[in-house]
Formats: structure tokens, sequence, C-alpha cells
């Protein structure tokens, strides 16, 4: 192959794989190395490597040997001492050397041999990319033509030459697809395979109306609608709560679009699929009853239990077939997208059930005076729908308020006993020492059986232990092996503990002196501190006389007539002239003056030769 063939079909070989020059030059190479081993049957131990000319498609082999000074013996390992030196010119016999190796029909036989290793490496090359690429797309909406239909699922060509399968299961229901149709399926997930990556696709699945909806929907799409959630039987009905993240947007308009274009959209790509979208409520009450469209609801009223959050939903009597759906379907969407279960009943089923709630219940009675005196027109109404006799619209809105008075009261009753019971639980708590949560039940001192039972029943500490005995006693009675004298022998054993009580923190240390500097200020100053005040002026004053007098500048004579005793403060008291002796070395005078926010005297030295301000304080 002359030199530009090789190189176009190089080149054409990157271009249509994909691939990177250095991942096709790296296969090349190690297919060379491979059919050099296998043509000369080289040990799998022995150092062979080799180099490819991309512009003239030459391939030079070299290969590790051990250099010997006389005769070779095996060409495949050894190499002459002459030879090895025209390579690097200090080697010595037994060293071991790279040298060229190529043999001399290696071209013909190595593309041959070459030849599947290049492909398979290749292979591996685009299998490699393709996983990264749709790896990428996870979630995200491809499209791709339907290349086979069989009873696994439809097998459909996507781009980079991959193939995705779309198993029945995540197929519309109903939806027939041929050969060479353009599909539109969302990314599910994609692993690894032998034959290259497997691709799962999905219509059937809730996220791909999720990506459907960002398409055709600019503002969902751009972060002004968020869509809250999901509930979807494909092929059938499917329900979406949005909401608007800035105010003055209408989350359901912008969803349907003018005259329903954008829906209608949506509506074809999924198989004429029925979609209800409503505007998402913080609520649970207004979101059920919005849930339940295309229904008028009555009421709501929700019971959050420990097990599950059911609601209660009263309709009309002509509501009811529309509130429950075909087969319950539109209550089955609405319990999936609000997370909550939906009890649905009619209004006249409602006012039976609260009327039997209320002539049961004497507290309730008494709570609900007004809808005691509504008892005999509802039983009377009641009777009317038994006969299947005609009810006026009147007599339907009072069941309506008999049913709401008492569903809401019950409720209240129901959060009023939750409120209680978690205030009883919070001041057992604050009984309870904080050191008794740390302490383990086994250094309680309880018995070794008792223990063994109670860490068996899940109690750590004694701070367990004592909150049950007080909240629940029966709860820790109730356990195997555990009677009237183990309950006893723990109370007992839990009185005489004493819990080390948590240490107090001291004040700062910076407000205790702030309140003693408002004391010294209360304080009137004693009469030795005023005096020793005026003393601090007088001296302050003469200083500051002698630092004027140095400054205008004083001749000799006047010097030698000044007495020693002048040199000295008026004002200068024993104790502060033997702090003068004291100091010995020192040319720096000493003034008192008053510092008004200590409330006392303090001493402040002054440079001879210093600024008018009189130096700097100790």
């Amino acid at each position: 192959m002359a030199k530009n063939d090789f190189a176009l079909a190089f080149n054409e070989v990157i271009e249509e794989k994909q691939l990177s020059k250095d991942i096709v030059v790296t296969a090349i190479e190690s297919a060379m190395v491979s059919a050099y081993r296998r043509a000369v049957g080289a040990s799998t131990a022995q150092h062979v490597e080799a180099k490819l000319d991309a512009e003239t498609g030459m391939v030079t082999v070299y290969a590790e040997k051990e250099v010997v000074e006389d005769s070779v013996v095996d060409e495949r390992t050894e190499v002459i001492l002459e030879e090895a030196r025209k390579v690097k010119e200090d080697v010595q016999p037994g060293d071991m050397l790279v040298v060229e190796s190529t043999p001399k029909d290696f071209g013909r036989v190595a593309a041959q041999t070459a030849r599947q290793v290049i492909q398979q490496r290749i292979r591996e090359a685009e299998r490699s990319n393709q996983m990264e690429y749709f790896q990428r797309q996870e979630g995200e909406i491809v499209s791709g033509l339907v290349q086979a239909v069989n009873a696994q699922g439809i097998t459909i060509g996507l781009d980079m030459k991959a193939e995705g399968l779309m198993p029945n299961n995540q197929r519309i229901p109903g939806e027939r697809l041929k050969l060479h149709d353009r599909v539109r399926a969302v990314v599910m997930e994609v692993k690894d395979g032998t034959r290259g990556p497997q691709i799962i696709l999905s219509r059937a699945h809730r996220n791909f109306l999720r990506r459907l909806m960002e398409n055709e929907v600019p503002e969902i799409y751009h972060g002004i609608v968020e869509i809250r959630a999901i509930s979807r039987e494909p092929g059938a009905r499917a329900k979406v709560a949005v909401s608007a993240t800035q105010p003055g947007i209408d989350p359901v308009g912008a969803c349907v679009g003018m005259k329903g274009v954008r829906i209608q959209a949506i509506v074809k790509e999924l198989h004429d699929e029925k979609i209800d979208v409503i505007q998402w409520d913080a609520d649970p009450v207004v979101y059920i009853s919005k849930a339940i469209s295309p229904a008028r609801v009555s009421g709501v009223y929700l019971a959050d239990g420990d097990d599950a959050r059911t609601a209660t939903v009263v309709v009309g009597e002509d509501q009811l077939s529309l509130a429950i759906g075909r087969d319950g379907q539109n209550a089955r969407l609405a319990a999936k997208l609000t997370g909550w279960r939906i009890d649905i009943k009619s209004l006249s089923e409602a006012s039976g059930d609260s009327l039997t709630k209320l002539k049961s219940d004497s507290e309730l009675q008494a709570m609900l005076p007004q809808a005691v005196e509504m008892i005999p027109q509802v039983e009377e109404i009641l009777a009317k729908k038994a006969e299947e006799r005609a009810i006026m619209p009147e007599e339907y809105t009072l069941l309506g308020q008999f049913v709401d008075r008492v569903e809401r009261r019950l409720v209240q009753v129901k959060e009023d006993a939750v409120r209680e019971a978690d205030e009883q639980t919070a001041a057992i708590k604050a009984d309870i020492p904080a050191a008794a949560y740390e302490m383990p039940v086994t250094e309680s001192g309880i018995k070794e059986h008792i223990i063994n039972i109670l860490t068996e029943a899940g109690y750590e500490n004694v701070g367990q232990v004592m909150f049950d005995l007080k909240a629940n006693p029966n709860k820790i009675l109730g356990l195997a092996g555990i009677g009237a004298k183990a309950i006893q022998n723990i109370e007992e054993t839990l009185a005489g503990l004493s819990f080390p009580e948590p240490v107090k923190v001291e004040e700062p240390v910076a407000e205790v002196v702030e309140e003693t500097t408002v004391k010294v200020e209360e304080v009137p100053l004693p009469e030795k501190q005023v005096e020793r005040k005026k003393e601090a002026k007088k001296v302050a004053e003469e200083e500051e006389e002698d630092t004027e007098h140095a400054k205008d500048g004083v001749s000799l004579d006047e010097l030698f007539q000044m007495k020693p005793e002048m040199f000295q403060s008026a004002g200068e008291t024993d104790e502060e002239a033997d702090k003068k002796k004291g100091k010995k070395g020192k040319k720096k005078g000493v003034a008192l003056e008053f510092d008004e926010n200590l409330g006392e005297v303090v001493s402040r030295k002054k440079h001879k030769r210093g600024d008018d301000d009189g130096g700097e304080d100790w």
C-alpha cells in the first residue's frame, strides 16, 4: 500500500468509527505485538513493543534480548555484541537490550494475523464510546427507528449505530408500532453487556411524560413552572400537579397552551392518553379536592394516623361515579398523586356514618348541640333516600352541613388528643435527667437476668427504661420474663441512682468588669484622692512651664543660679520619691493625673524632650 493510500484509509477508519487517532494507533500496535508473538513463538514474559508510522503504514517491532559475545543460539532472545553496540555503545555481554526485531516476511503474515485483533479493538472502542454517550443520556428522550418486533419487545436503532430494547411492559398498551416507524422513548437504564451496551427504553414510564412536557412547555424547561408530581396509567389516563415559581403565572394555562395546542401534542404522542393538569397546593385539603377533578368535591376530612394518612372525600350523588372513575382509576391516580389514602363517599353514605358516630358518642353530642337538633331532619332525608323518593337540593345542602359539622369536630378531637399526648410525652422527658440517656443499662445495677431481657427488647440506656416506666409501664411488664418483682427491682434500682448535675457555665469576665466600673463611678471619691488630683494638676502645670522655658532657651548663667530643689516636683510624696530612687538609670519624669474613666489617680511618664502632650502613659 502506498503512502497516501494508507493515510487515506487510516483517516477513513477514524472518521467512520468516530474514534480518536490514539485509540486506533494503540489498537494496531497491540495487534502487531500479538502477531509477532504468534509468528516467531515468543514468550509472553519477553518485552515486545511495536511502533506504527501513521503516514506510511510501516510497522517496526522491538524486542528485549540478551547481549552475547560470541554466537547467537536463539535469535528470538539473544543478540550479538557487535549488533547491540550499534544501538548502545557501552553495552556489555549479559545485559538486556531492546533492539529492532521485525521479521523479514512480517508484512503479509502480520496483516492476516492482526486483522481480527484490530477489528476486535475497534469494536471495543466503539462500545466504550456508545456506553459513555448513552449513560449521559439516561433519563432523557431519544429518537430511533423500529428495527424488529418480537416476543421480547421492540428493537430500536439509535444514534452511533447502537440498538435499544423496549420491553413489552414498557410499551403503551394498545399502541401498534411497525417496522421503520420513528419512535421517541426515554432511556431508563444502560447496562454493559457482552455485545455492547444494553439500552432499556420506555414509553410507559412517568418520566417520559415529564420530559415531553419539558419539551413542549418552555415555562417548565426554564423553571418558571415546576412539575410537583405525576401519576400515570399508560394509554388510559395521567394526572400532573404543577405549580408556579413566580407570582402572576398560571401554571395550568401554561401547560395546556392556547386552545390546548401544547397538551394536545403530548396526548397525540402518548396514543390519545387523557391528561389532567391540576394546580399543586400546600394545603392537603385543597390539593386532594383538585386531584379528584373532574368531579366536584363537597368536603375533605383528613385523618393522619401512624400507619397511613387517610382522606375521606365526600361528593354529591351525581359526582360519585365520576370521582371514582372507571374501575376506580380516578381515585387510584389521585391517591398516587397526593400520597394520601383516599376514601370516597357519597353525601348520603357520609351522612349515615356521621349520624351513627354522633348517636354513639355522648361527649360528641355535648360538643355539637346544633347537630343534635338536626338529627330528626337527617333521618327523614335518609329514609326518603332509602325509599328512592326524590330529594330536594335544600335537603342535600342540609346533609352537607350536618356531615361537615360532625366530621370537622371529630378531626379536631383527634388533633387535640394527639397534641395532649405529645405534651405528656414532653413533660415525662423533661423529668428524666439527660445523663440517664448516656448511662448504659448494663451499668444501672439492675439484676443481670433482667438486664438481658431489657437488652434483647432493644433498651440500650437507663433513660429509655425510665421513660417507658412512666409513659407505658405495660410495655415493660409485657416482656417475657418480666413480672411484678422484676418491675419492683427496676423501680427501686433506678430510684437509688444519682445523676451528676450539668455544670453551669460561669458568666464572662467582661460583664463583671463592667459592673465593677459602674460601682466605682457611683461611689464618691475620698478626700485624699481629691487632694492628689489637685497636686497632680499643679505638677503638670509647672512641668509645662519648664518645657516652654526649655523650648525658648535658657542661658548658662541662669542654669548655674538654679537650686537643686527646683528640679524636684513640688507636689511629690515620700512614696513617689522612694520609687524614683529605686529606678536607677531612668531619666524620665513621673506625673500624677486623675483618670476619669478609672476613677482614680494614675501615674504617667513624661519625656524631657517629648511632645507638648506630655509623653506616653505607663
